[in-house]
């Protein structure tokens, strides 16, 4: 089993330049796109977008998905511009060459009962499958705080229910934690037939702290021993969140971004899982 390395390298520095120094430093050859220059990747203007290939052409990186923010606002917003943003995202996909896009199923309001919105949630992620499978994508559900897909029995159903081959499943352990999910003991059995992508962070049960992989109790030797004993070839993608952390992204700095990516090279070398 090879897996293939990537990384929100915003998570590094807002400069594409800085983000492309680590990237090489820790011979790293794809990055997940979330923002550059302080801007959401939904928001690049053609300019922009024109100016990071470049930059990622001259480095030799490859994206390996789009990591946007589709889906990350509340189920009450209007959702005729979430399906324009959706466009906009396919069409930054096909500029930069991948066909795996970072999506969320919408924030609920607090303290109501989720199945008052599985129906509504439904119709919406149907929606932006059917322009993904227009468009030769995969949508890959994240399994986000809050949103209405944050634990494994409401992201299997989701992902079921709309019954699209362009939408999957990602998988982030340390927010599973934090929803007091155990990941790979109630998580990972439901929805590694989903399973597309690897979201790399760790946490700690008692206070959610976000740590390196391996550090928390996100049970990360149980998940990647099963995904190399099931033949899993596909991204990693570190997010390691271990300076900030919130709703909209984190941040971890150029020094603690290569921790993250040392930490998660130490296991995988442990488990005899090889990496590019």
């Amino acid at each position: 089993m090879t897996v293939t390395l990537s990384g929100f390298a915003d998570e590094i520095s807002a400069d594409p330049a800085q983000q492309l120094a680590v990237l090489a430093a820790e011979s790293i050859t794809h990055l997940e796109l979330r923002s550059a220059w302080s801007v959401n990747v939904a928001d690049f203007t053609d300019a922009q977008l024109a100016a990071f290939r470049a930059a990622i052409d001259s480095a030799g990186v490859r994206v390996s998905a789009i990591g946007s923010p589709i889906g990350k606002i509340p189920i009450g917003a209007p959702f005729e511009p979430e399906l324009d943003r959706m466009r906009r995202i396919a069409d930054i996909a096909a500029e930069l060459g991948t066909t795996l896009v970072r999506v969320f199923s919408f924030y609920l309001p607090a303290g109501e009962p989720p199945e008052r919105y599985r129906t509504q949630v439904i119709d919406r992620m149907g929606a932006l499958a059917r322009i993904a499978e227009e468009r030769g994508l995969i949508l890959a559900h994240e399994n986000e705080k809050e949103i209405y897909g944050d634990v494994p029995e409401r992201c299997a159903n989701l992902i079921t229910s709309v019954g699209s081959p362009a939408l999957r499943a990602t998988f982030d352990a340390a927010n599973f934690v934090q929803c007091g999910v155990r990941p790979f003991t109630e998580a990972y059995p439901l929805l590694r037939p989903h399973l597309v992508y690897l979201q790399v962070k760790d946490a700690r049960a008692a206070g959610g702290e976000v740590t390196p992989a391996g550090e928390g109790d996100g049970e990360m030797r149980e998940t990647l021993s099963a995904l190399r004993d099931s033949g899993f070839t596909g991204y990693m993608s570190l997010e390691p969140h271990l300076d900030l952390a919130g709703r909209q992204g984190g941040f971890s700095g150029p020094d603690k971004f290569r921790q993250a990516v040392q930490a998660l090279k130490r296991l995988l070398n442990e488990l005899s899982i090889g990496w590019q």
